[in-house]
């Protein structure tokens, strides 16, 4: 069997062998990071921003992407998503009024002690305020919420607080849910975006892990709409034949650490466009 790169060997991670026991994600950051350098030398890191338009080999439909955001079509969304935000005042929830904070989310909550996603801290606000949680967490009215909320940390580079051992628990589970394969095909997120990113499967080009979740919630055509990160999940693991979780499961929401944490000091740039 192929070897992946030694970068991703230092990670203890072969074709879907059990990872090492040690949690280090300051280790992992640099391997993936190391990886991608060696297999895309001309994006910047930066540039991971916008998922697969980054690639060398998307270059035509990164030039269709750059027109279709001359007039986005996720704009009413988002407008919308600002009306019920300013509506029910869910800025006073937040630090800072929920201004240039979102690129640290997911955060540990001590009190919880749980993971905390955007989306449930829109709901807790909801909840605060006598209202009722928003039900549908993959599209609809949480997307466009959680769209303007986190636009507001547009430009910011991803950050998130792992100094907690709690913290560091989630990423290790969604690190190795990350790297399991899984399905009737047989595949883990790596066998897409690690070791096969660039490629073509389908007539599509498979994103580059680093940056994945800094653009979400997105608008996909396929859609009709905005989505948010865990929507997204879900149809990969359809795409694999796999069954998948519920939005804010655990099993998402630990990937969802893990892959946030591998994409930081990306700017985050809420929300985009994706195939």
């Amino acid at each position: 069997m192929k070897k992946i790169t030694s970068a991703l060997i230092i990670m203890g991670v072969i074709f879907g062998l059990p990872l090492a026991a040690q949690a280090d994600p300051a280790s992992d950051l640099k391997a993936f990071r190391a990886h991608f350098k060696k297999k895309f030398p001309t994006v910047k890191l930066s540039e991971y921003q916008n998922g697969v338009y980054a690639l060398p080999i998307a270059k035509d439909q990164r030039s269709e992407w750059e027109e279709i955001m001359v007039f986005p079509p996720f704009e009413p969304e988002v407008e919308e998503g600002k009306k019920f935000w300013k509506k029910h005042n869910l800025g006073s929830c937040f630090k800072n009024k929920g201004v240039g904070i979102a690129h640290a989310y997911p955060r540990w909550d001590n009190k919880a002690k749980a993971v905390v996603t955007v989306e449930e801290d829109i709901n807790a606000c909801l909840k605060s305020k006598g209202q009722q949680p928003i039900k549908d967490l993959k599209k609809g009215k949480m997307a466009s919420v959680a769209a303007y909320f986190r636009s507001l940390a547009n430009g910011k580079a991803v950050r998130i607080d792992m100094s907690n051992p709690g913290m560091v628990a989630e990423y290790e589970f969604g690190k190795k849910f990350y790297w399991a394969r899984r399905g009737q095909l047989n595949f883990s997120c790596a066998t897409c975006h690690v070791h096969n990113a660039g490629m073509r499967i389908g007539g599509n080009i498979l994103s580059a892990g680093l940056g994945h979740g800094t653009g979400f919630p997105v608008y996909r055509s396929k859609w009709g709409g905005l989505g948010t990160l865990h929507r997204r999940y879900g149809g990969c693991n359809k795409q694999v034949r796999a069954k998948p979780f519920k939005p804010q499961s655990r099993e998402y929401t630990a990937l969802e650490v893990y892959e946030t944490y591998m994409s930081s000091g990306i700017p985050i740039q809420v929300p985009s466009q994706r195939m």
